[in-house]
Protein backbone atom coordinates (compact mmCIF):
# COMPACT_ATOMS: atom_id res chain seq x y z
CA UNK A 1 0.00 0.00 0.00
CA UNK A 2 1.56 3.67 -0.94
CA UNK A 3 0.44 6.77 0.14
CA UNK A 4 -0.91 9.06 -2.20
CA UNK A 5 0.79 12.48 -3.78
CA UNK A 6 -0.18 15.09 -0.98
CA UNK A 7 0.88 17.61 -3.67
CA UNK A 8 -2.07 16.36 -5.77
CA UNK A 9 -5.80 17.04 -4.49
CA UNK A 10 -7.76 14.27 -4.96
CA UNK A 11 -11.22 12.59 -3.79
CA UNK A 12 -11.97 12.59 -0.09
CA UNK A 13 -14.61 10.99 1.44
CA UNK A 14 -15.65 12.03 5.19
CA UNK A 15 -17.70 9.54 7.44
CA UNK A 16 -20.24 11.62 9.39
CA UNK A 17 -20.51 14.24 6.93
CA UNK A 18 -23.28 16.46 8.40
CA UNK A 19 -21.83 16.31 11.41
CA UNK A 20 -20.25 20.40 12.64
CA UNK A 21 -16.41 19.49 12.15
CA UNK A 22 -17.35 17.65 8.96
CA UNK A 23 -19.04 20.17 7.67
CA UNK A 24 -16.08 22.67 8.15
CA UNK A 25 -13.29 20.30 6.40
CA UNK A 26 -15.56 19.84 3.65
CA UNK A 27 -15.36 23.27 2.93
CA UNK A 28 -11.66 23.46 3.54
CA UNK A 29 -11.08 20.50 1.63
CA UNK A 30 -12.97 21.49 -0.84
CA UNK A 31 -11.14 25.08 -1.17
CA UNK A 32 -8.17 23.23 -1.52
CA UNK A 33 -8.69 21.61 -4.51
CA UNK A 34 -9.97 18.38 -3.45
CA UNK A 35 -13.48 16.67 -4.86
CA UNK A 36 -15.00 15.96 -1.19
CA UNK A 37 -18.04 12.91 -0.66
CA UNK A 38 -19.43 13.54 2.72
CA UNK A 39 -21.22 10.60 3.57
CA UNK A 40 -24.28 10.62 5.90
CA UNK A 41 -27.62 8.55 6.83
CA UNK A 42 -30.01 11.13 6.07
CA UNK A 43 -30.97 12.51 2.86
CA UNK A 44 -32.47 15.53 4.74
CA UNK A 45 -29.33 16.76 5.21
CA UNK A 46 -27.64 16.63 1.38
CA UNK A 47 -28.57 20.63 1.28
CA UNK A 48 -26.17 21.50 4.20
CA UNK A 49 -23.52 19.19 2.67
CA UNK A 50 -23.80 21.06 -0.66
CA UNK A 51 -23.49 24.23 0.83
CA UNK A 52 -20.31 23.30 2.73
CA UNK A 53 -18.31 22.62 -0.66
CA UNK A 54 -19.46 19.05 -0.50
CA UNK A 55 -21.32 16.42 -2.60
CA UNK A 56 -23.35 14.11 -0.69
CA UNK A 57 -23.14 10.38 -0.29
CA UNK A 58 -26.31 8.56 1.29
CA UNK A 59 -25.23 5.25 3.11
CA UNK A 60 -25.89 4.20 6.52
CA UNK A 61 -22.56 3.52 7.86
CA UNK A 62 -24.38 1.74 11.47
CA UNK A 63 -25.64 -0.99 9.02
CA UNK A 64 -23.50 -0.87 5.82
CA UNK A 65 -20.80 -3.83 5.43
CA UNK A 66 -17.40 -3.44 4.10
CA UNK A 67 -18.21 -4.03 0.30
CA UNK A 68 -20.71 -0.80 0.86
CA UNK A 69 -18.34 0.81 1.83
CA UNK A 70 -15.54 -0.30 -0.33
CA UNK A 71 -17.57 0.91 -3.51
CA UNK A 72 -18.34 3.98 -1.57
CA UNK A 73 -14.87 5.05 -1.24
CA UNK A 74 -13.75 3.88 -5.34
CA UNK A 75 -11.22 6.35 -6.84
CA UNK A 76 -10.74 7.92 -3.34
CA UNK A 77 -7.11 9.05 -2.15
CA UNK A 78 -8.10 9.35 1.64
CA UNK A 79 -10.97 8.85 4.15
CA UNK A 80 -11.80 10.86 6.92
CA UNK A 81 -13.50 9.28 9.70
CA UNK A 82 -15.61 11.86 11.84
CA UNK A 83 -18.99 9.50 12.45
CA UNK A 84 -20.22 9.07 16.20
CA UNK A 85 -23.62 8.37 17.66
CA UNK A 86 -23.45 10.80 19.61
CA UNK A 87 -23.59 8.96 23.15
CA UNK A 88 -26.30 8.07 24.91
CA UNK A 89 -26.99 4.48 24.02
CA UNK A 90 -23.86 2.01 24.85
CA UNK A 91 -25.24 -0.64 22.00
CA UNK A 92 -25.19 2.49 19.22
CA UNK A 93 -21.78 3.67 20.60
CA UNK A 94 -20.08 0.63 19.87
CA UNK A 95 -21.79 0.16 16.07
CA UNK A 96 -21.00 3.63 15.16
CA UNK A 97 -17.57 4.17 16.96
CA UNK A 98 -16.07 0.88 16.91
CA UNK A 99 -17.50 -1.46 14.68
CA UNK A 100 -18.48 1.15 11.61
CA UNK A 101 -14.94 2.58 12.24
CA UNK A 102 -13.28 -0.68 11.85
CA UNK A 103 -15.01 -1.87 8.54
CA UNK A 104 -14.24 1.32 6.85
CA UNK A 105 -10.61 0.66 8.04
CA UNK A 106 -11.13 -2.87 5.85
CA UNK A 107 -12.68 -1.41 3.75
CA UNK A 108 -10.20 1.56 2.79
CA UNK A 109 -7.09 -1.45 2.60
CA UNK A 110 -9.43 -3.22 0.33
CA UNK A 111 -10.13 -0.45 -1.48
CA UNK A 112 -5.74 -0.02 -1.87
CA UNK A 113 -6.67 3.73 -0.39
CA UNK A 114 -3.74 3.79 2.18
CA UNK A 115 -4.67 7.44 3.88
CA UNK A 116 -7.19 7.30 6.80
CA UNK A 117 -8.01 10.12 9.26
CA UNK A 118 -9.58 9.12 12.61
CA UNK A 119 -11.05 11.77 14.32
CA UNK A 120 -10.93 10.51 17.97
CA UNK A 121 -10.73 12.80 21.17
CA UNK A 122 -7.42 13.44 23.24
CA UNK A 123 -8.50 11.17 26.34
CA UNK A 124 -9.18 7.67 24.21
CA UNK A 125 -5.93 6.47 25.41
CA UNK A 126 -6.51 7.08 28.93
CA UNK A 127 -9.99 7.06 29.64
CA UNK A 128 -10.84 3.76 28.91
CA UNK A 129 -8.32 2.85 31.73
CA UNK A 130 -9.45 5.26 34.65
CA UNK A 131 -13.04 5.94 34.47
CA UNK A 132 -15.46 3.87 36.57
CA UNK A 133 -17.14 1.12 33.30
CA UNK A 134 -20.47 1.91 35.11
CA UNK A 135 -19.84 5.67 33.63
CA UNK A 136 -22.13 6.37 31.01
CA UNK A 137 -19.15 7.96 29.41
CA UNK A 138 -17.21 4.75 29.39
CA UNK A 139 -18.69 3.04 26.27
CA UNK A 140 -18.35 6.15 24.50
CA UNK A 141 -14.12 5.71 25.88
CA UNK A 142 -13.87 2.21 25.50
CA UNK A 143 -15.36 2.52 21.67
CA UNK A 144 -13.04 5.07 20.80
CA UNK A 145 -9.53 3.58 22.53
CA UNK A 146 -10.69 0.46 20.74
CA UNK A 147 -10.87 1.54 17.33
CA UNK A 148 -7.92 3.80 17.47
CA UNK A 149 -5.95 0.54 18.88
CA UNK A 150 -7.10 -1.22 15.87
CA UNK A 151 -6.06 1.48 13.45
CA UNK A 152 -2.67 1.32 14.53
CA UNK A 153 -2.15 -2.39 13.82
CA UNK A 154 -3.36 -2.12 10.75
CA UNK A 155 -1.11 -1.13 7.27
CA UNK A 156 -2.78 2.05 6.44
CA UNK A 157 -0.97 5.55 6.74
CA UNK A 158 -3.25 7.00 9.36
CA UNK A 159 -3.64 9.82 11.73
CA UNK A 160 -5.38 9.93 14.79
CA UNK A 161 -6.62 13.49 15.88
CA UNK A 162 -7.37 13.78 19.60
CA UNK A 163 -8.71 17.33 20.27
CA UNK A 164 -9.98 18.29 23.41
CA UNK A 165 -13.40 19.62 24.57
CA UNK A 166 -14.86 21.01 21.40
CA UNK A 167 -16.12 24.18 21.29
CA UNK A 168 -17.91 26.94 18.68
CA UNK A 169 -15.21 29.04 19.44
CA UNK A 170 -13.65 31.25 15.85
CA UNK A 171 -11.05 28.87 14.01
CA UNK A 172 -7.22 31.09 15.13
CA UNK A 173 -5.35 28.10 12.81
CA UNK A 174 -3.10 28.04 15.77
CA UNK A 175 -3.15 24.92 18.05
CA UNK A 176 -0.83 23.38 20.81
CA UNK A 177 0.17 19.49 20.95
CA UNK A 178 -0.62 17.34 24.19
CA UNK A 179 0.72 14.18 25.28
CA UNK A 180 -0.85 11.98 27.29
CA UNK A 181 -0.49 12.38 31.22
CA UNK A 182 0.07 16.17 30.07
CA UNK A 183 -0.96 18.55 33.08
CA UNK A 184 -2.77 21.02 29.95
CA UNK A 185 -5.05 18.04 29.35
CA UNK A 186 -7.49 19.15 32.36
CA UNK A 187 -9.72 21.74 32.34
CA UNK A 188 -10.22 24.86 30.61
CA UNK A 189 -7.03 24.00 29.10
CA UNK A 190 -8.72 21.53 26.47
CA UNK A 191 -10.77 24.04 25.06
CA UNK A 192 -10.50 23.23 21.16
CA UNK A 193 -12.29 24.96 18.12
CA UNK A 194 -14.71 22.79 15.71
CA UNK A 195 -12.87 25.12 13.33
CA UNK A 196 -9.36 24.27 14.33
CA UNK A 197 -9.84 20.93 14.18
CA UNK A 198 -11.82 20.96 10.75
CA UNK A 199 -8.39 22.98 9.70
CA UNK A 200 -6.12 20.24 11.40
CA UNK A 201 -7.84 17.60 9.20
CA UNK A 202 -7.40 19.82 5.94
CA UNK A 203 -3.68 20.12 6.88
CA UNK A 204 -3.05 16.55 7.59
CA UNK A 205 -4.90 15.23 4.23
CA UNK A 206 -3.74 17.84 2.26
CA UNK A 207 -0.05 17.46 2.98
CA UNK A 208 0.66 13.69 4.53
CA UNK A 209 1.55 14.66 7.86
CA UNK A 210 1.46 13.15 11.09
CA UNK A 211 1.59 9.53 8.71
CA UNK A 212 1.29 6.68 11.30
CA UNK A 213 0.96 9.37 14.68
CA UNK A 214 -1.34 9.87 17.01
CA UNK A 215 -1.64 13.90 17.60
CA UNK A 216 -3.56 15.25 20.74
CA UNK A 217 -3.89 18.79 20.43
CA UNK A 218 -5.92 22.12 22.06
CA UNK A 219 -6.38 25.38 20.84
CA UNK A 220 -2.80 27.00 21.14
CA UNK A 221 -0.58 29.77 20.01
CA UNK A 222 1.36 27.81 17.48
CA UNK A 223 0.69 27.59 13.36
CA UNK A 224 -1.21 24.36 12.81
CA UNK A 225 1.53 23.66 9.83
CA UNK A 226 4.21 23.92 12.52
CA UNK A 227 3.09 22.41 15.18
CA UNK A 228 1.94 19.18 12.51
CA UNK A 229 5.15 19.62 10.16
CA UNK A 230 5.11 17.41 6.92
Amino acid sequence: MTQADHATPGRVVILGGHGKVALRAAGMLAAAGHEVASVIRDPGQADDVRAAGGEPLVLDIETADTDALAAAFAGSSAVVFSAGAGGGDPARTRAVDHDAATRAMAAAEASGIARFVMVSYDRADDDVHRVDPDAPIFPYAKAKHDADAHLRATGLDYTILGPGRLTEDAGSGRIARSAPGDPAAEGDRRRTSRDNVAAVIAHVVGQGAALRDTVRFYDGDTPIAEAIPD
